[in-house]
């Protein structure tokens, strides 16, 4: 072939690099964001944020001044107010500041799931406690194996029981369990030269030391499975009839009392069905994981991106300004880069731009960042006009919403609204929720209208919540009574609903 040359014409989208972190840093959680601000303070010398006074050294110049006001009042006879720090001389060039339950009901289920329920702690109302910091009720809070310890230290073993009983503290998980079993904790201790003799004399101090570890506060801690955990918990009741029958039953027929089945452990433990129904009523008391109200509340905690808020008949939203970091370019070395000619010599130069390439990035990063904020704030207070009726009557009367409605309205692309839907959170009148959870698919209405997926389950809930414990309400039923109510859903929807609520079928949540 003979070789030419040839011109051609075309358009593609390059992403430029501020682009692709724009795009990454708006798709990041909060918490993966603080990491990437960490990350990026660390790298670029250019970035620094933006603290107003450490708060040692404010608490210091307040305590200086106070101690020189009250040498003047002695002195004079006259009383001076303290001096606080002058917050002028905080800011800079090139600032910029972003922003501003109840006992589980896990009868109804299954060993690992539908025995691990779903328990909400109750908010502590500090309105009229002007000195309450929530710093402070962390750091009272004790963890399970501290609790333990502590009453480790009122005991009078010996210091090799009280090292064996320490192993196995250090043994259990949140939940207060045996993480493993002693075999396996006292193969880990032995050296490998260890003969038979020394390894049956620590079986022999493990199994002593986990009888006292079972006999300390929680009940039921140092268990290796659910039903140990109860019957401890049982053989410290007075002993009677109904007591009996409960330890048996979580010994032997726990799998029955899951589904329900009256007639087999009827026919099983021999007692009639009032025994029964006692005997269900102390297993039900009971706690199923010991450790739980020492697990820390604050680690569950999901901290909100944005704030909805009432203003006049309608809402608002606000960023949240516990989650925004406060960024600044560092004004000394920012300056310092402008005065400096580009210097001679290939080395110079190179560091020269690459200094002037760390400071761009550091404007970018703080200028993403903003924008990610924007973004999140517009998509939100969309979603906010458009879901209305839920933040005055709740989830019942949400609205089908997909995300190209809220793309069309903003003008942005559907993917762009994913990434900020996911993991960013809303606090509402309701609760805390995700951005995607105001999204929901339709279903078709009597009326000829459409009617949302989340409404719909929040209806089946309250069906569940008013039915007979007796008779509850099949999927075939709860489906007829949609209907009735105009509301066109199939049994398999209802099914796949009340799964996603975690309510057991009917013939599990049916009452001995």
């Amino acid at each position: 072939m003979k070789p030419s040359l040839q011109f051609r014409l075309s358009q593609h989208l390059a992403l430029t690099p501020q682009l692709q972190q724009s795009i990454r840093l708006l798709q990041l959680s909060t918490l993966e964001l603080h990491q990437e601000v960490e990350q990026m303070l660390e790298m670029n010398p250019f970035l620094e944020p933006e603290e107003e006074f450490p708060a040692v050294d404010t608490a210091a110049s307040l305590e200086f001044e106070r101690q020189r006001n009250e040498r003047t009042s002695s002195e004079e006879g006259s009383s001076s107010s303290e001096a606080s720090p002058s917050e002028g001389e905080a800011g800079g060039l090139d600032t910029v500041e972003i922003g501003t339950t109840e006992r589980d009901d896990w009868e109804n289920g299954t060993e690992r799931d539908d025995f691990d329920g779903i328990r909400e702690t109750p908010s502590r109302n500090n309105d009229g406690d002007d000195d309450f910091d929530p710093l402070e009720r962390n750091a009272v809070a004790i963890s399970l194996q501290e609790h333990l310890r502590q009453q480790l230290l009122g005991t009078r073993l010996n210091a090799q029981d009280m090292a064996a009983v320490e192993i196995l503290i250090e043994s259990l998980n949140e939940d207060g369990y045996l993480a493993d079993p002693l075999d396996e904790i006292a193969a880990s201790l032995l050296p490998e030269e260890a003969d038979e003799d020394m390894r049956d004399e620590l079986l022999s101090r493990l199994r002593c030391a986990l009888s006292w570890l079972q006999h300390m506060d929680p009940t039921g801690v140092g268990a290796s499975s659910l039903s140990e955990c109860l019957v401890l918990q049982l053989r410290t009741l007075e002993e009677e009839a109904a007591r009996d029958l409960a330890i048996v039953i979580c010994l032997h027929h726990l799998e029955l009392l899951a589904r329900r089945d009256t007639r087999k452990l009827m026919a099983a433990t021999g007692a009639d069905e009032h025994l029964l129904k006692e005997a269900q009523g102390l297993i039900v008391g009971l706690e199923p994981k010991p450790g739980r109200r020492f697990t820390r509340a604050e680690a569950n905690i999901i901290v909100p991106d944005v704030i909805v808020q009432k203003s006049g008949r309608n809402w608002k939203v606000v960023l949240n300004p516990d989650v925004m970091p406060k960024l600044r370019i560092n004004d000394l070395y920012a300056q310092a880069l402008r005065s400096t000619r580009s210097p001679r010599g290939t080395a110079a130069t190179e560091s020269h731009t690459a200094l002037s390439s760390r400071l761009q990035e550091a404007r970018w990063f703080v200028k993403n960042i903003q924008q990610r904020f924007d973004t999140i704030l517009r998509v939100s207070q969309a979603i906010v006009d458009r879901q209305k009726n839920f933040f005055t009557h709740g989830e019942i009367a949400m609205k089908p919403l997909v995300l190209r409605e809220i793309a069309d309205e903003l003008g942005l692309h559907e993917s762009t609204i994913s990434r900020v839907t996911t993991a960013k959170y809303m606090n509402t009148p309701f609760g805390t929720f995700e951005l995607k959870y105001f999204f929901g698919s339709s279903l078709n209405t009597d009326a000829g209208g459409n009617a949302s997926s989340t409404a719909v389950r929040a209806l089946i809930k309250q069906l569940v919540a008013a039915e007979d414990p007796k008779k509850p309400l099949s999927d075939s039923q709860l489906s007829s009574m949609l209907e009735e109510q105009g509301i066109q859903v199939a049994r398999r929807t209802v099914a796949k609903y009340r799964e996603a609520l975690k309510i057991a079928p009917a013939n599990l949540r049916k009452a001995l």
